[in-house]
């Protein structure tokens, strides 16, 4: 799935434009997006189980802020710097989620349609100010600042929603399954002409919250709970080994970069 550009004649501020800040959509970006759910869920639940919930949360909180800061002081899309900043949006995200339903009993039933109500609330706000939701256009500080909102947003409603479904009978392997086949229904609508590329890659965008976090946690907790037992800190490190090496393999082949872009 790719996603393409949105008829836009806003002009872009000449001061604050730069070239586009976030990678071209390939299938090492969804294998990457994927990889940072999962590890954001497990590293979420470790942190929390190590540090306490609330240290963990003020750490993942920092981290956020400062891979956020590097990313804006940037001029245009780095592999590393993008990616990181994403990871600690799955880290956060998931905090986030878990903090309503653990430390506060907000129910994933409540919490999953809330934070669907802000992601939905950000696009507006979003469209209404740059008149697109492409991601081909990141040039402009305003634009910025709209898609990681957006982007922090899919990672909590991604996670409560995960949650959810885990809870109510469909358990790990079974959401992994559910998930994988949901996000295949916005590219065949898409390809089909049914659903516009931008829908269907931010549809997309937020399944693969539940479903890299649903394959995670199934590789992660025990047999009882039906898991395969591997340990929160091994799927962790697995899989951020992953995303190091995939990262690397884009920041020195810069295929995710477009040549004209």
């Amino acid at each position: 799935m790719t996603a393409e550009h949105v008829l836009d004649r806003r002009p872009l501020d000449p001061v604050r434009r730069t070239a586009n800040k976030v990678p071209e959509v390939t299938v090492y970006f969804w294998i990457i997006k994927v990889l940072t759910t999962g590890m954001g869920e497990t590293a979420s639940d470790f942190l929390a189980k190590a540090l306490g919930p609330v240290p963990a949360v003020g750490l993942g909180g920092l981290a956020l802020i400062a891979s956020l800061a590097v990313q804006f002081t940037l001029r245009r899309y780095v592999a590393w710097a993008y990616w990181t900043a994403v990871v600690m949006v799955s880290v956060v995200g998931t905090m986030a989620a878990d903090v309503l339903h653990v430390g506060l009993g907000v129910p994933y039933v409540v919490s999953t349609p809330a934070f669907l109500v802000v992601l939905a609330a950000v696009f507006a706000l979003w469209y209404r100010s740059e008149g697109t939701l492409s991601i081909h256009g990141i040039r402009t500080r305003r634009r910025e600042v709209f898609y990681w909102a957006a982007v922090l947003a899919t990672f909590a409603l991604g996670t409560a929603a995960g949650d959810l479904t885990a809870g109510i009978g469909f358990g790990y392997l079974g959401s992994v399954v559910l998930f994988a086949v949901a996000i295949c229904l916005p590219a065949l609508a898409h390809r089909f002409g049914t659903l516009s590329a931008v829908t269907a890659f931010w549809t997309a965008y937020v399944i693969t919250r539940p479903l890299g976090a649903s394959l995670a946690d199934w590789m992660a907790v025990g047999h009882t709970r039906g898991g395969l037992g591997l340990g929160l800190a091994p799927v962790t490190l697995a899989w951020t080994a992953a995303i190091v090496a995939f990262v690397a393999y884009l920041a020195v082949s810069r295929r995710d970069v477009r040549v004209n872009g």
